[in-house]
């Protein structure tokens, strides 16, 4: 409880202290005790004074305008009388402009770092160790989103960072040039004739051209981002040195036995009509899913399932004892969401340890439970005919089933899962863990040709794989009577009408639930058995398993993500029926179809992709593919039409960069891309280098989440919430709504997010970012402008300095200090957090505030102004640098107009900001003592508390600026006593309490008799630190000077300054050495 009274016998106003064991809110920022550990600098520390929020604190404005607001006015053209001694204010001059004019400003920086190669220069110049973070190459095939922006923004803080840290930056920009999506952008630009005259080889000009042309375009958008690379070197999967790169990737994988071909059931597309790759998928997810993830993919995919009944025909002689009785009326109940695989059944799968029952079905239990109006369910005619079959179903799932069905069971029989092998002409078969009682029968229909877990009990029963059904999704002719109807639509249909004109459905349904779409064409894949060619993860699992935990994941929580993906991957599909990608460098003998591919063979077609590219292998005869030795035989094989999953491309970006480039090492010290990258090119590159070198080719990986918009909603053309990064830099067609913040705001945007989860951005967001952005802009022309007159010799030595000037150092070390760890960490929000605190609180409500005295009107030669400008000098210098990673073209735009030139250690003159080093670490300044730091602590909490009674003063009208009012202290601490009365009568005017409270008078009293607190109108009581103070404010003594308006007994001691106080005469009158020695 503060008490404030309007005398020492009437208490006038009450408040409670609100922020009292709170937890501080992000607009609600305050100063924080304690040591030099980033818990100082904390948003989330606790407060243990009361203290109003900022907005109800007053600010200088309200408190103490003082003489440069006459100076400003003067000079705006006011009258001179109102300005007499305008001429001798110190106000700051600089042509850093308040206002950024970003899209101007920042191409004008970018062109002259260009224009003298600052980039190359300093990686050239630097002498630490080399950093590679190595790029992973975004698809050419379209404009850039916001997810592009955060992920290069991301890396080039990183890059920067380390250049200040005298690293060897490398940093080679990549571009991701095959596949499928760029060759669907070729056909979409062309009409049908066109297409129809389109060879390979045109398709492959037309896709290269484009992909080469969407280069450029990203490029751009990338620079005006502010991103430094070799952008004049860039890697582009289509190159002729790195397809070559990659075809050695994959020789080495063949020759140790990795790569086979084998028909295999694959995800299959049949709207792209090729095999897909696990990356490739994305998954339509049911409504039972977690918010973040349902954003991702909105669309619950909707599945025709059914109950169906395969009929026992004959019992094994080992069964017959066991299920015999019930024959020929017996039959096993599977459910199926996909009715169109059951033309390539091939078994009925059951779990051996599992219990199963014989049940009978009788009549519907009263009223049937599947209204005639739900179209989502429907009861098959075996269920509603008079005749009804005995069936086996798990057990467990007899009570869920009687539910689900609407029927009666009654179980004749109970048996192991076992008993059931072999008991029908189409065999039972013993499964695996994947047939459980969590839903459908306990029994699952298996056809080998369609499903990963159902190949692999086929293969154990030696079933045949049926796969009926071609590169269209259409059925075959082996499907019969479903010839030419389409899987996903009217064939399924045809299929659940056929079982059940034969009774065997026992009810359809519709199923929501997960299932694999293409990612490009957002259409539902199929599993289907094709002749593909395959890695086998199998052969090097436990190496990729080991490998993956010597590698630091950031976040940590990454590591079991990938863990999980790469420990239940099945064998890795690597070809893709394609034109335009990588050829699989393989020859078939036309007789017999065996592949030819060898050492010699990969060699030789390496060297001839190096040198002519990848296009050699659709225009050349395979006479002139084949080596030398097979060239007789040439007319006996034909070339392979198949190219490489495009996950192999960049999968192999290692190689051919890390591999490749000079300067570069292997592994990269840092991989950065998003969290969907463990399943893609994290795991693909991650399983290329341990099959080819035997570790991972990352020391580190760090991984960001999705960008939602400010509701947490994914964005969406439908949703209009769409964030484009060029409109946020530019502006859009209405500049009032959708004004262009700069690539600086968007910078300190992504320095804001903690993006090891999804991340949000909105109009609202950037607002806040384009203010946070003025305040630092702000901060930065208020030191330079008032550092305009100051040189290096003019320093004043760190001993000399005013105790206010050592701590505001100490804070500053501090500062950089925590900042550092952050950039070390990766942990941009954190130097987000802190930069805005520190600019916000401890230098413009604090330190900036009551510096504005002694710079404007102390004296431009002073010792307390040289004392505040060494410090200022020190701010300016630090904050510049260790905001440079994050706002570059602010820092830069700062550093061109330094006032004085600033020199490296080595005595070179650092041009530009990343000329210059990070700061150094100054042990001096953090040295100051424990109870330095709790004392300047604890005087900062009685600033707050002072200001709450002078604004009750000004609210009963005794006073308008602060410095219109004196201020009394007592305190019954003998400790803190003693500090208060040495800063009372500190000597330089800088350290005086008075003037860290902005008052004209601020005294220490030794008791609260009436005598000393009787005319005292407002005071108030208030506890520091477990020590109980007493603040008394009246008026000041004395008169107002004209010059600094501070009040002062001295007002009119001066009868050639009259108006003047004794500090401001010898300023005003420094010329005159008869008015000096007057006044001495």
């Amino acid at each position: 409880m503060v008490v404030i009274h309007a005398s020492p016998y009437k208490v006038l106003t009450q408040r409670t202290c609100s922020c009292l064991g709170k937890t501080a809110s992000f607009n609600n920022l305050f100063y924080l005790r304690g040591s030099s550990s980033l818990k100082d600098f904390s948003l989330l520390g606790r407060i243990r004074f009361c203290s109003f929020s900022i907005a109800d604190v007053p600010s200088s404005k309200r408190r103490s305008r003082g003489p440069v607001m006459a100076a400003k006015k003067v000079a705006e053209g006011g009258k001179q009388d109102e300005g007499k001694y305008k001429h001798t204010v110190a106000l700051p001059k600089t042509s850093f402009g308040m206002r950024a004019n970003s899209s101007v400003r920042e191409p004008e920086i970018q062109k002259l770092w260009d224009e003298n190669q600052v980039f190359e220069r300093i990686v050239s110049r630097n002498s630490g160790e080399s950093f590679v973070l190595h790029d992973g190459p975004p698809y050419a095939n379209g404009d850039l989103h916001i997810g592009h922006a955060l992920n290069k923004i991301l890396k080039d803080i990183i890059n920067r960072y380390k250049l200040l840290q005298n690293y060897k930056v490398h940093y080679i920009p990549g571009w991701d040039c095959h596949g499928l999506p760029i060759e669907l952008k070729v056909l979409q630009s062309l009409d049908k004739d066109a297409r129809k005259d389109l060879t390979p080889i045109k398709l492959r000009e037309k896709a290269a051209k484009f992909a080469k042309s969407t280069v450029k375009t990203q490029m751009a958008s990338f620079k005006r981002y502010g991103v430094w690379a070799a952008w004049n070197k860039p890697y582009l999967t289509l190159d002729p040195e790195y397809e070559a790169s990659q075809i050695e990737v994959f020789g080495q994988m063949a020759l140790q036995g990795y790569i086979y071909r084998g028909r295999k059931p694959v995800h299959w597309s049949p709207s792209s009509r090729t095999a897909l790759a696990e990356a490739e998928l994305s998954l339509s997810l049911s409504l039972s899913l977690s918010l973040s993830e349902h954003m991702r993919y909105p669309e619950g995919h909707v599945s025709r399932s059914i109950y169906a009944i395969f009929k026992l025909v004959n019992a094994s002689p080992s069964s017959s004892n066991v299920i015999g009785e019930f024959l020929p009326d017996l039959g096993l109940a599977i459910w199926t969401t996909t009715p169109w695989t059951i033309p390539a059944n091939a078994a009925v799968a059951v779990n051996g340890k599992l219990q199963y029952a014989i049940v009978e079905v009788h009549s519907p239990l009263g009223e049937t439970t599947v209204p005639k109006e739900d179209k989502r369910r429907r009861l098959g005619q075996v269920l509603q005919g008079e005749k009804r079959p005995f069936l086996v179903v798990a057990s467990d799932l007899v009570p869920a089933l009687e539910l689900k069905w609407g029927v009666k069971l009654s179980v004749k029989k109970i048996l192991l899962g076992s008993d059931l092998e072999n008991c029908r002409e189409c065999p039972v078969v013993i499964g695996g863990d994947y047939i459980t009682t969590e839903s459908g029968t306990g029994l699952v229909h298996t056809a080998p040709g369609h499903g990963q877990e159902d190949y692999v009990t086929g293969l154990k029963y030696g079933l045949p794989i049926l796969s009926p059904v071609g590169d269209d999704g259409k059925f075959t002719e082996e499907a019969g009577q479903f010839s030419g109807l389409d899987v996903l639509g009217d064939g399924n249909t045809a299929v659940v009408n056929h079982l059940d004109g034969q009774s065997s459905i026992l009810m359809e349904e519709s199923y929501q639930h997960k299932y694999p779409y293409d990612w490009r064409t957002k259409k539902p894949t199929i599993f289907r058995a094709t002749e593909q060619w395959f890695a086998s993860v199998e052969g090097f699992r436990q190496a990729a398993m080991d490998a993956i935990g010597q590698v630091k994941w950031i976040p940590p929580q990454a590591e079991n993500r990938i863990s999980a993906m790469t420990s239940s991957r099945s064998d890795w599909c690597i070809s893709r029926q394609r034109t335009w990608g990588v050829p699989i460098p393989v020859f078939y003998h036309k007789q017999t179809k065996e592949p030819l591919m060898n050492e010699e063979t990969i060699n030789h077609i390496k060297s001839i992709i190096a040198q002519r590219g990848s296009d050699a292998w659709w225009y050349m005869k395979v006479e002139d593919l084949l080596p030398e030795r097979y060239r007789d035989k040439a007319s006996d094989y034909e070339k392979g039409t198949d190219t490489m999953d495009v996950w192999f491309d960049s999968g192999s970006s290692w190689a051919a960069v890390l591999g490749k480039r000079a300067g570069l090492n292997f592994p990269a010290d840092l991989y950065l891309e998003g969290t969907d990258q463990h399943r893609g090119w994290f795991q693909s590159s991650l399983l290329t280098s341990i099959a080819t070198k035997g570790r991972a080719p990352y020391n580190s990986v760090l991984t960001h989440g999705f960008v939602l918009d400010e509701r947490g909603l994914k964005m969406s053309k439908s949703l209009g919430n769409v964030v484009d990064p060029y409109t946020v830099i530019e502006g859009g067609k209405n500049q009032k709504e959708a004004p262009g913040y700069g690539a600086d705001v968007l910078r300190l945007w992504v320095s804001s997010v903690d993006y090891t989860g999804d991340v949000m951005i909105g109009p609202q967001i950037l607002r806040q970012m384009s203010d946070i952005y003025r305040k630092l802009r702000g901060t930065l022309r208020y030191l330079l402008g008032n550092l305009h007159d100051w040189k290096a010799e003019d320093a004043v030595s760190y001993h000399e300095l005013p105790m206010i000037d050592q701590h505001a150092l100490y804070q500053l070390e501090n500062v950089v200090k925590n900042i550092k760890e952050s950039y070390e960490n990766y942990q941009f929000f954190k130097i987000f957090q802190i930069i805005q605190r520190f600019v916000i609180v401890d230098l413009s409500n604090f330190y900036f505030d009551v510096a504005k005295d002694r710079l404007y009107v102390g004296g431009t030669e002073s010792f307390t102004r040289r004392s505040c400008q060494t410090v200022l000098a020190e701010h300016l210098l630090s904050l510049v640098r260790v905001i440079a990673p994050i706002l570059p073209h602010l820092a830069e735009d700062a550093w061109q107009n330094l006032p004085f030139p600033y020199t490296n250690e080595d005595g070179s003159v650092a041009k530009f900001v990343f000329d210059s080093r990070w700061p150094a670490v100054n042990e001096r300044w953090l040295a100051l003592s424990t109870e330095e730091v709790n004392f300047w602590a604890e005087i900062l909490e009685l600033r707050t508390e002072v200001n709450k009674v002078l604004e009750v003063a000004r609210g009963g009208k005794l006073i308008g600026s602060s410095l219109e009012a004196k201020v009394l202290l007592h305190t019954s601490d003998v400790n803190l006593a003693s500090l208060l009365c040495k800063m009372s009568a500190a000597m330089n005017d800088v350290d005086n309490l008075h003037c860290v409270f902005i008052t004209s008078q601020a005294e220490v009293i030794p008791s609260l008799e009436d005598e000393l607190t009787a005319d005292v109108p407002y005071s108030g009581e208030c506890e520091i630190n477990g020590k109980k103070v007493w603040i008394g404010v009246s008026k000041a003594d004395g008169s107002k000077c004209e010059r600094c308006w501070n009040y002062s007994p001295k007002v009119g001691s001066f009868s050639e300054h009259p108006t003047l106080c004794s500090r401001c005469y010898p300023v005003v009158a420094i010329q005159s050495p008869q008015a000096v020695a007057a006044v001495s």
